[in-house]
């Protein structure tokens, strides 16, 4: 079927959207097109075995036993209907079409049926009966000849997913959840796949794919159209799970349409409630939500984090619980085969992140744990820059992740950046917020880039050598060094000073505070270099005064930090006989992994403030992937004399202008 015929039977489909106009906002035509298409095809699909069913049903009538098995051998599908009701029946008894159509709806399996109740299909058929456009609506439908002898599995794929990419262009703001860009699912696509290209041209190949926020399902059906593209006969099974009930039942819809398993994609939310526990498959790749809060799942994200450890998905770290990218992540990996002894089996991921997984989180954070387990096990393949504005409901900067745990011999203990935000053509008309779109040739220049990138960074001579750089893992990684420095004071009385003695606690508990708040103010305007003499003279000014010195830690501390004043020239204060570090000038410093951090200070620190130290006991190893700053390019200014001659290009123009005016 070429492509004027797809355009054609899914122009037939969208122009019911005429008969909706007015009753329904343009943004909810899909809610009524998207379940008629599905229940259209069911209907043409299930046609030739209607007979073999109903016998079927009347062979088990009256028998109290569970005939799904049955019914499913006899349509020859994973689903079935048991009603001898047709849409075209339904349609000639506009009357009673809403309550025949309820009928003929029940009559389907459990799976079928599911996928309508996600589509809301029940009050659909209320508001349209209500509006009486409902046999209208059916008679088009019934029009519609989606018989799988004149369109394949893999060509209603194709109708299918033109409705969807036209249900979600109508409205902009909820486009970006709905939907993909086709162009950026390819690209994503052929490098979660090019390097197995070899394995996959084998007969008889089988391989599995997962999509975690499935979303509609074009992700899978990219993977399997690319995966079929390299052997026809090659079985692709596609796995999904969606929180969005009606993006659920747009890929379970798609998933029936094309004969693949409905019941391989689940419902609901993927960290409490994971739909494919314990199963591991060949690709997984996702786009999941960025920026969204996971404040919903936080108990059983934590459960899982602190009670099964390793056992569990999330025993690496937890992000902030503003941004569950990283959660996505984890969740992908804990799905990745093993590797056995001969490096066969094992898995790929292609992942779809803004800028914050890159580097938010500081040494130990959550974010920062994870970015280190996945370094430390040499999972991270590459991060490719993609241009910005390339989504609808976002314009901001995004990037593939590549991971597997069996990466070429070439790319082991390396990571690969590949910067393609330079890789894109304007769109003819922007859709939301995506004005950039990546042609064919982008998408080829950067799979075969990504293909090269070992070569391409070593040979500079290489067309994209600027394009493409390699690091060892560790060069991600840094220790987050504290830097201390003394405590130096110098004492004295002032009104400053003994207004913040007379407001410490332990001042104001004593019995005669005023009294010994009075009593240090005869000391008004005196100071000492050390605090030694400053106590002596402190106490000598309240016993004279007949009072008692108070004692104690607390107290002793109170009156040292309220009339010690901070001073470069001051006495370093100790404390067990060693230097008292001064928080106000603590400073954090990151330090490459692997070089000596005693070196870094000798070097970097103490020719500037010789008398500072690190706190060893409070190091932290971190881990961060700075991709802009690895590709910027310094561009210097533009010389004086240029800019000032432009200046004078520009004002000789002006007063020529003005010139051209005062003469008319």
């Amino acid at each position: 079927m070429n492509s004027s015929k797809h355009t054609e039977l899914a122009n037939h489909a969208w122009s019911v959207a005429d008969l909706l106009r007015g009753d329904y906002k343009q943004s909810d035509y899909g809610k009524v097109i998207l379940p008629f298409t599905v229940l259209r095809r069911l209907e043409c699909v299930l046609e030739p075995t209607r007979r073999k069913v109903a016998e079927e049903v009347a062979r088990f009538e009256g028998q109290d036993m569970d005939t799904d098995h049955f019914l499913r051998r006899a349509s020859g599908h994973s689903f079935y209907n048991k009603s001898d009701l047709t849409l075209k029946k339904i349609a000639a008894d506009p009357q009673n079409a809403a309550q025949l159509l309820q009928i003929y709806v029940a009559g389907f399996s459990d799976n079928a049926r599911e996928v309508l109740d996600k589509y809301e299909f029940t009050q659909q058929i209320k508001k349209l009966a209500g509006a009486d456009l409902l046999y209208k609506v059916i008679g088009k439908f019934t029009d519609l000849d989606l018989h799988p002898e004149n369109v394949s599995n893999h060509n209603m794929g194709y109708i299918f997913e033109e409705l969807i990419r036209r249900f979600a262009e109508q409205s902009n703001e909820t486009a970006g959840e709905h939907f993909t860009p086709r162009e950026v699912i390819q690209l994503m696509v052929n490098l979660l796949i090019a390097p197995d290209g070899d394995a996959l041209s084998l007969p008889g190949v089988v391989r599995t794919v997962m999509d975690p926020a499935c979303g509609t399902g074009g992700m899978l059906s990219a993977a399997e159209e690319h995966i079929k593209a390299y052997n026809g006969d090659a079985t692709v099974e596609v796995y999904g799970q969606e929180l969005n009930p009606e993006s659920w039942a747009i890929c379970r819809s798609d998933l029936m349409i094309k004969g693949q398993d409905p019941e391989n994609i689940a419902y609901g939310n993927s960290f409490s409630d994971d739909g494919h526990k314990r199963e591991k498959f060949d690709y997984l790749l996702a786009n999941p939500p960025f920026g969204v809060e996971w404040k919903k799942v936080k108990e059983a994200v934590e459960y899982e984090h602190n009670h099964l450890g390793e056992a569990g998905r999330f025993a690496a770290g937890l992000p902030r619980i503003n941004d569950g990218s990283l959660l996505f992540l984890q969740h992908m990996i804990s799905k990745m085969k093993p590797v056995d002894v001969n490096g066969r089996g094992g898995s790929r991921i292609a992942i779809v992140f803004n800028g914050s997984p890159l580097f938010t989180g500081a040494a130990g954070s959550g974010e920062s744990e994870i970015r280190r387990w996945i370094l430390e096990n040499d999972w991270l393949e590459a991060i490719v820059a993609l241009p910005d504005q390339l989504f609808y409901n976002t314009g901001i900067s995004t990037y593939f992740w590549i991971l597997t745990n069996r990466k070429s011999a070439d790319h082991k203990g390396k990571v690969v950046l590949l910067d393609a935000r330079d890789q894109w053509q304007k769109m003819r008309k922007s859709l939301g917020d995506k004005r950039k779109e990546l042609g064919k040739q982008h998408i080829a220049d950067v799979t075969r880039l990504y293909e090269e990138a070992i070569g391409a960074a070593a040979d500079p001579d290489h067309p994209f050598h600027g394009k493409v750089k390699v690091f060892e893992n560790e060069a991600f990684g840094y220790q987050r060094i504290t830097v201390e420095r003394p405590l130096k004071l110098r004492f004295e009385v002032t009104e400053e000073t003994l207004a913040a003695l007379a407001a410490a606690k332990p001042v104001q508990k004593l019995a005669d505070a005023d009294a010994f708040v009075g009593a240090v103010r005869t000391l008004l305007g005196s100071s000492w270099a050390t605090k030694s003499e400053a106590l002596i003279a402190l106490k000598d000014a309240v016993v004279g005064a007949g009072l008692l010195w108070p004692t104690g830690a607390p107290f002793a501390k109170a009156v040292r930090d309220t009339v010690g004043v901070r001073d470069p020239e001051g006495e370093v204060q100790l404390v067990k006989g060693e230097s008292e570090p001064d928080a106000e000038l603590r400073d954090y410093e990151n330090v490459p992994l692997g070089e000596d951090v005693e070196e870094y200070l000798k070097r970097e620190v103490l020719p500037h403030v010789p008398d500072a130290w690190i706190d060893h006991t409070k190091t932290k190893i971190g881990y961060e992937i700075p991709f802009t700053r690895h590709f910027y390019v310094y561009e210097p200014p533009r010389p004086l004399a240029e800019i000032d001659a432009e200046l004078k290009a520009l004002e000789a123009e002006i007063q020529g202008l003005l010139g051209e005016v005062t003469e008319r």
